[in-house]
Parts: structure tokens; C-alpha cells; sequence
């Protein structure tokens, strides 16, 4: 199949995917609890005559070929949505109060449908086998490590791994791919929760009460000190406080107060890691104890820097190529081989078979687009959809060819 019938047929889809994707998008759902997603997703792929295999808690795993001798290439689709409320100005906008397709993880997972169909038309000339994998709980960094426990890499072992991500608000043409080089691309990640417990009160007489609120402001404000007087400028760490909750009544002093957020870095030993976390430890509790309250801070949920191939990058960026012209590009001299701060749980799979995480505009800022994901205005456009799907089918195919 040559790339312009590849890039035909994923266009006559085009349809059908905005109708699956807009789907997708009124019914958000979060984390491990997917039914509607998960439901829609399997009565899609059996329509193709799949037959979807559960993995893991909430997974679906689908092989396609088989009927030739060969390696097996992994594509992943995430399926989770964010708890945020919906602002953007579509007339497919969520239904779900307080939960929105905001990172564009209903446009993968429409992407991987696409790329389903046309692997499974030509599935007699697959030189070995595409695994498609549908992962839920990419945002809460679960997901890919529940299906790596329950086996997504084994039988038949997984030989390489792609994922694609689409990105918003950039002055770029909708379904342009982007090509990380080799090494770490994206940062590790780590949640925290602090919290600060005081003495409830009447708002009317702080003197008799402990307030927590002041300490973990005054905490808030200490724990920026970490980041511009104790680690080294040359280094990436960074950590960020996303929701600080305290309270139900204007009238009362409450009796704790909860910071949570996330620790990014680049530091593949994790020495920047732990220097933040003993820090952020040893001045929550100080500060805490200066203004008479007890602090408690919890780590949890880990996520890996995501790790790219250099071998499998070259590859890919080579077959986008082919397939898109100038619609793919190398992101090395834009980004200068940094890595970007944001976090990708299918990072727990690049530590484990070689893998690349490649990037699909789908929002070109001057034609409105104007917000990036996690955004509750953000919008994707759909034009990036059928892109997508070739891009996604394309690579499982060249890489199985070239690699018999």
C-alpha cells in the first residue's frame, strides 16, 4: 500500500472519525472508570471484526496480522479525560459536569480506531504483527503500568512502541508530526499532598485557634525558595502546587488545610528528585511547626522520564516523511535536544522495549485555536484526525517491513 492510497483511504474515514471522536468528547470519563469509552471503543473494533481483549483493569488489546513471519510493533491510544469543567465553544462540548476531554486523548483513541480499519483491510500484508492498545489512566500515571503488570508487552512480545499526542494553540497547520530525538523527551513526574492540620474556630477569635490556612500559605511561599536558591541553574527541576483546599464557611477557621502538585525533572538518577522532596519535607514541617501546626507530605504516583530510541526515532521520522513530505519535521532543532516539562506515563513502557512518542498538530493558533491542552477552553481540530490514523498505520507498517 503507497502513501498516497494510505493517506486516501484514511481520508474517506475522515467522517466517521469526527462522528466517533465527537462522541468521545460529550462523554468524558476519568482515570480507570471508562464504561462508556471503553463500551464504544469495543463495539467499534468488533464492527471491524476485532475481537478486543481486556488487560488490566480497564484495557483493551486487539492484535492485527499474524499471518506473516515478523517482529510486533505496539501502537498506543489513551482514553481518560481531565477533571476540569468544560469552557470551549464547541457544539459537541461535554456532558459531564467537571470533566472534559482537555489533553485530547479522545482524538487518539479516534486515531487509533482509524489506523484499526486500515490495518485490517491489508491485514494479509503485515510482515508480522501490530499490537493496538487502548490505555486508560494515562493522566493519574496508571494506566501503562497496570497493562505492563497484566502482560500488554508479552505474547506476542513487544519488539518497539509508538504513541502519538496531539498538541493545540501552535501556529502550525492541522496534522503535522513532530519527531523527538533520541534520549529523554519529556520529564519524570511525581504527585504530592501536603497537608497542614491547625485548630478550628470562630472566625471571630484566631487567638483561641490554630490557622492552617496562614501556614500552608506561608508554606507555599517558602517551598519557592527550592527551586531559585538550592537547585543548579544547569539542572530541570521543577514543582508545582495546583490546588490548595481549605474550608466551608467564611465565619470559621478551619482545622486543615491541603496543598496538592507535581515534581517534574530530567534527572534519569533522580538526585534532583529527592533533593526536592527532602526539601519540600524539611520546610513544610518547619514552617508548620513555626506557626504551631502539624504537617503531614505524601509522595505518590511516579512516573518515569519518557526515554526515546534513537534507532526507532530515526525510523519514524524517516516514514513521516515519506508519508506527509513536509508535513513531518524533526523537533531537534526546534527544541535544541531539550527535553519538554510535560509528562507521558507511557514512559513506564519506553524503560522496558524501545519506543518513540511522536507529536500531531491539531490546532493552528491563527485560525483560533488559541489554547494549549489542559485548558478548559482548548480545542482540537478535527482535520488532524485522519492524519492521525495514516500516520499511526503507516509506521506499524514501514517498521515491520523494513525490520522482517
Amino acid at each position: 500500500m503507497n502513501t498516497s492510497e494510505l493517506l486516501a483511504r484514511a481520508e474517506a474515514l475522515q467522517s466517521q472519525l469526527v462522528e466517533i471522536r465527537h462522541d468521545l468528547h460529550r462523554h468524558p470519563e476519568l482515570g480507570f472508570d471508562l464504561p462508556y469509552t471503553k463500551a464504544l471503543v469495543k463495539r467499534v473494533l468488533e464492527e471491524m471484526g476485532y475481537c478486543p481483549e481486556e488487560c488490566g483493569k480497564c484495557g483493551l488489546v486487539v492484535l492485527v496480522g499474524g499471518k506473516n513471519p515478523g517482529r510486533t510493533i505496539m501502537l498506543r491510544g489513551d482514553m481518560d479525560a481531565l477533571p476540569v469543567g468544560e469552557e470551549a465553544d464547541v457544539d459537541y462540548a461535554s456532558e459531564y459536569e467537571g470533566k472534559m476531554h482537555g489533553c485530547g486523548h479522545d482524538m487518539h483513541t479516534t486515531m487509533l480506531l482509524g489506523a484499526a480499519r486500515i490495518l485490517k483491510e491489508h491485514e494479509d500484508e503485515i510482515q508480522g504483527t501490530i499490537k493496538l492498545v487502548f490505555q486508560p489512566a494515562e493522566e493519574i500515571f496508571q494506566g501503562s503500568e497496570d497493562m505492563i503488570a497484566s502482560g500488554v508487552l508479552e505474547n506476542p512480545k513487544v519488539d518497539a512502541a509508538v504513541m502519538l499526542h496531539v498538541v493545540a494553540g501552535m501556529p502550525m497547520p492541522a496534522g503535522m508530526i513532530m519527531v523527538p530525538g533520541g534520549g529523554i523527551s519529556m520529564a519524570s513526574c511525581e504527585q504530592y499532598h501536603i497537608t497542614v492540620k491547625g485548630k478550628g474556630g470562630h472566625g471571630s477569635m484566631p487567638h483561641v485557634s490554630i490557622d492552617p490556612i496562614t501556614a500552608a500559605a506561608h508554606i507555599h511561599l517558602a517551598l519557592q525558595e527550592i527551586n531559585s536558591r538550592e537547585i543548579d541553574g544547569n539542572e530541570f527541576g521543577v514543582f508545582t502546587t495546583g490546588k490548595l483546599q481549605a474550608g466551608d464557611a467564611s465565619n470559621v477557621i478551619p482545622d486543615t488545610a491541603q496543598m496538592w502538585g507535581t515534581i517534574r525533572t530530567h534527572d534519569p538518577e533522580g538526585k534532583i528528585s529527592r533533593q526536592i522532596k527532602q526539601r519540600m519535607t524539611e520546610i513544610s514541617k518547619g514552617v508548620g511547626s513555626a506557626l504551631r501546626c502539624e504537617v503531614e507530605v505524601e509522595f505518590y504516583d511516579f512516573c518515569p522520564s519518557m526515554v526515546v530510541d534513537e534507532a526507532l526515532a530515526g525510523d519514524a521520522l524517516k516514514y513521516m516523511t515519506e508519508l506527509l513530505q513536509k508535513g513531518a519535521m524533526d523537533m531537534t532543532p526546534v527544541t535544541g535536544g531539550k527535553p519538554g516539562g510535560g509528562s507521558e506515563d507511557f514512559a513506564f513502557v519506553s524503560h522496558k522495549v524501545p519506543t518513540v512518542g511522536m507529536f500531531i498538530t491539531a490546532g493552528n493558533s491563527e485560525e483560533g485555536y488559541l489554547y494549549g491542552q489542559h485548558n478548559p477552553k482548548v480545542k482540537f481540530d478535527d482535520e488532524a484526525l485522519h492524519y492521525g490514523s495514516a500516520a499511526y498505520a503507516y509506521m506499524a507498517l514501514r517498521w515491520l517491513e523494513e525490520h522482517a
